[in-house]
């Protein structure tokens, strides 16, 4: 069965934009994007895309790779003041000679819709969420949206980022799920993979996983989007896991449309957290 997240964001994007139309002021998102990578364009203009459809105010601040770091972060602390705009994302990957951490923590905690704030990862890991990152929650909607029962399964989460896979495994493990996590450049998670039936690959390799990696009838998330002779592809190796899975995301139209969708949730999230 192959689970398609882009009807369901739309379902998710509607639902907001009901919401947002009731308010008497709309939210505000603004999005910095650094360089010229072809893929973060894209996503771009798919969140911009998304966010004027629902309502929500949009500003994009372009700058080309040569800018400092120091101008970067400038901006963000205006848009930290800025009373229009409630939510702030800076697209990754940033370009070399980027501190990704610096970029980070300058976004003031309650506008930091991506969820990956220190502050906000920490609050989440101790049980106590304010903004759960996008992705995680997109992913978690996707199980979900299975049917699936979740509590005594286990999950592998193929990563090598824990600000991926720490948010996704506490969520997890709040359904009930009993949650690992392998780093494929420190391991060889294919014996993992074969025993667990929920399987999340993010790892940002064409066809990583193959139909010998995944236990019959598992549950596969596919968070990788790459390109291959132009065409887009995830993580996952397609045409063989889904012979073998009994669920399967597809790249492109998995978890992109829902990671938009929540991030656009949290933007609505936080825009009533701070005019409560």
């Amino acid at each position: 069965m192959i689970i398609d997240g882009k009807n369901i964001a739309q379902s998710i994007r509607n639902g907001l934009k009901e919401k947002i139309a009731k308010l008497k002021e709309k939210p505000g998102l603004a999005i910095i994007l650094i360089g010229n990578d072809p893929g973060s364009h894209t996503y771009v203009s798919l969140k911009e895309k998304s966010a004027q459809e629902i309502g929500v105010h949009f500003e994009k601040h372009l700058f080309d790779a040569s800018v400092s770091e120091r101008e970067v972060i400038s901006l963000i602390e205006q848009l930290n003041q800025k009373k229009e705009i409630n939510g702030i994302v800076v697209q990754f990957p940033l370009p070399a000679g980027f501190n990704k951490d610096n970029i980070i923590t300058a976004i003031k905690p309650t506008k930091d819709v991506d969820g990956f704030h220190p502050k906000n990862i920490e609050l989440l890991l101790a049980g106590q969420p304010v903004i759960v990152p996008g992705l995680a929650m997109g992913i978690m909607e996707l199980i979900k949206s299975t049917g699936e029962p979740l509590s005594g399964k286990q999950a592998l989460v193929i990563a090598n980022s824990k600000v991926f896979s720490g948010p996704l495994g506490y969520l997890l493990e709040q359904a009930g799920v009993l949650v690992s996590a392998c780093d494929p450049d420190k391991s060889d998670c294919n014996v993992q993979s074969k025993q667990v039936d929920i399987l999340v690959v993010a790892i940002g390799r064409a066809g990583l996983i193959k139909a010998e990696s995944v236990k019959p009838g598992a549950l596969v998330i596919d968070v990788g989007y790459n390109r291959v002779d132009d065409k887009p592809v995830g993580d996952v190796d397609f045409e063989s896991v889904k012979k073998v899975a009994g669920w399967l995301t597809p790249v492109p139209g998995g978890v992109g449309p829902m990671t938009v969708a929540m991030l656009l949730n949290n933007v609505l999230k936080v825009y009533e957290i701070q005019k409560s």
